[in-house]
């Protein structure tokens, strides 16, 4: 255990298939995935691993989810955060935050994210609309989660150059193509995003970007410490990413893989990793409940 608090896991998400449907999970690849995934199935195998907290993400982009996530929040034992989603693009999208924030459950609500990886536009981030919603979610206090693909990283340097008092946390490394062994062009972006102080990194999603069958620790070995140098530990959290990553590795090995990439570090980079960035990044306490806003850092 890196704690005494336990292990917090800074993404993983939740699906209901009878309230909605997840109209990305398509095609006989992601067949594993059309099921309900419910916090009931997360709990045991979190609590084996020594996950005493998390972070829940958004999945789609409907207003009708987070409160949703903000009211399972407030009956779990387990959630101690959610990164909703409101349209960013809205011109009252400073009102949403505030609705969200003042409803049932609303004190969890820690972060914001977009599906900017399926944006044809790669220079989406740093639209004017999408910048003045930006801005509104750093004057909310909340963080803003970023999934994008590497060809967008860029648009999000940019991004997070403008807004210096948002913290950006890159969510899956941005997604490098581990599969095919490449580093380039993704290790540069990633250092140029990651030399900005208001941005981090979860280290999370690796085995899907993987060859899902085959992977192995040494596969994600040149990402994971590409990033841990880039980063930091103190910049750097752990996130599971499941139910996704049940296409590639059970919970189990997903935890046990981040464990074997960090082994090189202290026990102190350990915790910051797998307990202290979290914490501080989503403004959690140290039993993971919601503790107050955080400030991100000046540039």
């Amino acid at each position: 255990m890196e704690t005494e608090t336990g292990v917090i896991d800074a993404h993983h998400h939740v699906w209901d298939l009878s309230v909605r449907d997840q109209n990305w999970i398509s095609g006989p690849e992601l067949a594993p995935l059309r099921r309900d995934f419910t916090l009931a199935d997360l709990e045991p195998e979190a609590r084996t691993a020594q996950v005493t907290a998390t972070v829940l993400v958004q999945t789609i982009t409907v207003p009708q989810e987070t409160p949703e996530f903000l009211q399972l929040a407030a009956h779990s034992d387990l959630v101690a955060g959610v990164v909703g989603w409101t349209d960013l693009t809205a011109p009252d999208v400073a009102d949403n935050l505030a609705w969200l924030r003042a409803g049932p459950g609303g004190e969890y609500l820690v972060g914001i994210r977009h599906q900017v990886q399926a944006e044809p536009d790669p220079r989406w981030l740093v639209r004017p609309d999408v910048l003045r919603g930006l801005t509104a979610v750093a004057e909310a206090g909340l963080v803003y989660d970023l999934v994008v693909k590497p060809h967008q990283l860029k648009a999000a340097t940019e991004a997070a150059a403008r807004l210096p008092h948002l913290t950006f946390v890159l969510n899956h490394l941005g997604k490098p193509p581990i599969a095919s062994g490449a580093l380039a062009p993704w290790a540069e972006e990633t250092r140029r995003f990651a030399a900005l102080p208001n941005t981090r990194c979860k280290l999370s999603g690796l085995v899907t970007e993987a060859d899902w069958g085959s992977w192995t620790t040494q596969d994600l070995k040149p990402y994971a410490d590409t990033v841990l140098d880039a980063f930091g530990p103190d910049r750097l959290m752990f996130g599971s990413d499941w139910p996704v990553c049940r296409l590639a590795a059970d919970y189990a090995q997903v935890i046990a893989a981040a464990r074997e990439l960090t082994a090189r570090l202290t026990p102190g980079e350990r915790h910051q990793v797998f307990t202290g960035t979290a914490a501080r990044t989503y403004g959690l306490t140290s039993t993971g409940s919601p503790g107050p806003p955080q400030e991100a850092p000046c540039a």
